[in-house]
């Protein structure tokens, strides 16, 4: 017969089988069997942080970058209600992620209602998987059923809660080993129909969104493009599935609508969407009584290439799905293409150069505080090949996805889902301990900065390397751009800041603050070669923003 053993250190054995790394979080008082049975672990780290929050994002963004699960911990109550902001991060964003959450005795009433929500009822729209733990015997089934839900198409949040009284019983059960499962191919007979209307078209385009971003579809899709000589463009957090230097690249659709890379999605009558998702921004939409592209009677025809089937919207609906594994489709779809020379790019690949003709100039000005363009520039100058840039949100976000040049996958971590503010400095905090001999830095706005500023303490704590650069406008500059564009008068979105060089070393943090165009190049590199954790306090002129973003763009690209 088995040997009988706590559930506490049941449920740790089982994240150990999983291959779990890390544990972030706050522990709280219902935590404490758990939190003494992984004392006990040789193989998973605690990582206290400053918030829970802080801990979700980290958990996230482990998810992110190695497919597998990120694991965090939260005491019951306010704890568990910190959560709720990382688990709808990881949710839209497509990131396994586990939390785990502490209550009360569930057989016995030991302090009435004190702290008590109804946890997994909160967590269950924003999970993919919610449980209560009502024995430690259905640990193991639990423990695999969550982690195998959080890792499969589409990844995402999974919740587990773990009372008081569960933890401290006697269990024989042990744990039960991940079983291997391999994704479907893609149906030939789609394959072929996608093939058939990629070759009759005229100018079909590629579109690469975050389902794209998996091991072996990037080097699949690379491998497409030179055999057929189709251009392509990425949504916010498509940025790297391909290296964007390569010279079909025609841009990021960072803004919603009338950028040069729309332009030629309109000009497609072909439309190839790969790991498309509509929790990003659409980088097209599509109408019923839409008019074809120029010369064209009849909408484009749009294939969703995916591992899931379209989520019909008003504003998409494609005529052709190609369901399965992307990187195996893709291969399909290459193996059996033939390129045409009826094809045309010429007008596409114009819009490209218009774009980077338009966006020299304004990298290269100088000024101070720093233009936008000129920052984004910078920033790319100073990072090596496979530095990881880690973006909280605000309007520079944009500046980012348009002007960044991402040369590897991963290397831009960016929101555009839930697109949460907060979550930069958690993400390159996780970027850092993952990839402790690249470079990485979280670049953030002040006001997303100060949301979880306090995790300072803990990257100081670990010994990370890393640089967080803060873009500060003294305001909420994303919604004063917007409060712009309406016409509104400036009113309700400035405020003030701490001095962030004294606060960075405060915490034990090195800082800086930039003066002039030259200096924020020096201190890039300074940042970049010195160890430690560095705060940069970066001025940003975001004055043209709503003429640049809003109207030149949409007029020049109008005008090709």
């Amino acid at each position: 017969m088995s040997e009988s053993k706590k559930a506490s250190d049941l449920f740790i054995e089982c994240l150990e089988a999983e291959g779990v790394e890390y544990i972030f979080g706050v522990p709280g008082e219902e935590n404490l069997d758990f939190l003494e049975s992984l004392s006990n672990s040789k193989q998973i780290k605690l990582v206290l942080t400053r918030h829970e929050q802080g801990a979700g994002f980290m958990a996230a963004t482990y998810g992110r970058h190695t497919g597998k699960t990120g694991v965090c911990i939260a005491t019951l109550g306010p704890g568990a209600t910190n959560f709720v902001t990382a688990a709808a991060y990881a949710q839209l964003g497509g990131m396994p992620m586990m939390m785990i959450t502490g209550q009360k005795p569930i057989k016995k009433s030991k302090q009435g209602r004190f702290q008590i929500l109804d946890v997994v009822d909160m967590m269950g729209p924003i999970t993919k998987f919610t449980h209560q733990l009502a024995s430690g015997d259905n640990i193991p089934s639990r423990v695999r059923e969550a982690i195998r839900l959080a890792e499969e198409e589409k990844p995402g949040a999974v919740h587990l809660e773990f009372p008081e009284d569960i933890a401290e019983e006697k269990t024989t059960s042990r744990p039960i080993a991940p079983s291997l499962a391999r994704r479907p191919s893609a149906e030939p007979k789609a394959v072929r129909q996608a093939v058939s209307a990629i070759e009759q078209a005229k100018s079909p385009i590629l579109v690469i969104g975050a389902g794209a971003n998996r091991t072996m579809t990037g080097r699949m899709l690379h491998q497409f493009i030179e055999k057929t000589g189709i251009p392509f463009v990425t949504t916010q957090m498509g940025k790297g599935v391909i290296d964007e230097r390569h010279p079909l690249f025609l841009g990021c659709a960072a803004l919603s609508a009338g950028d040069f890379c729309h332009r030629a999605i309109e000009d497609a009558d072909c439309i190839v969407n790969v790991g498309h998702d509509v929790i990003e921004k659409p980088p097209f939409f599509m109408h019923n009584d839409e008019e074809g592209p120029v010369g064209s009677d009849s909408p484009p025809t749009v294939i969703h290439v995916s591992n899931r089937t379209a989520e019909v919207d008003p504003v998409y609906f494609p005529q052709i799905e190609v369901i399965g594994d992307i990187a195996n489709a893709i291969w399909q779809i290459k193996e059996d293409i033939v390129p045409q020379g009826k094809w045309d790019f010429a007008r596409m690949l114009e819009y490209r150069k218009a774009e980077l003709a338009h966006t020299e100039p304004l990298a290269d000005d100088a000024r101070f505080p720093i233009f936008p363009p000129h920052l984004v520039k910078q920033v790319r100058g100073a990072m090596p090949e496979d530095g990881i840039i880690c973006l909280d949100n605000g309007v520079y976000k944009i500046w980012f996805a348009r002007g960044y040049t991402a040369y590897l996958p991963n290397t831009v971590l960016l929101d555009n889902a839930l697109a949460t503010m907060g979550a930069g400095l958690p993400s390159a905090m996780m970027s850092a301990m993952l990839y402790p001999e690249r470079k990485v830095m979280a670049i953030c706005g002040d006001g997303g900065f100060m949301m979880n500023s306090q995790e300072m303490e803990t990257a100081v704590r670990l010994g990370l390397n890393l640089t967080v650069l803060i873009l500060r406008d003294d305001a909420y500059g994303m919604i004063r751009w917007k409060q712009a564009n309406m016409g509104f008068k400036d009113f309700g979105l400035t405020y003030g800041n701490p001095d962030f060089v004294a606060y960075a070393e405060s915490y034990g943090a090195k800082g800086h603050r930039v003066t002039s165009s030259e200096h924020l190049a020096d201190v890039l590199a300074e940042t970049r070669d010195t160890p430690g954790v560095h705060l940069i306090d970066c001025p940003v002129d975001y004055s043209e923003n709503d003429q640049i973003l809003n109207h030149d763009i949409k007029r020049l690209s109008a005008e090709l």
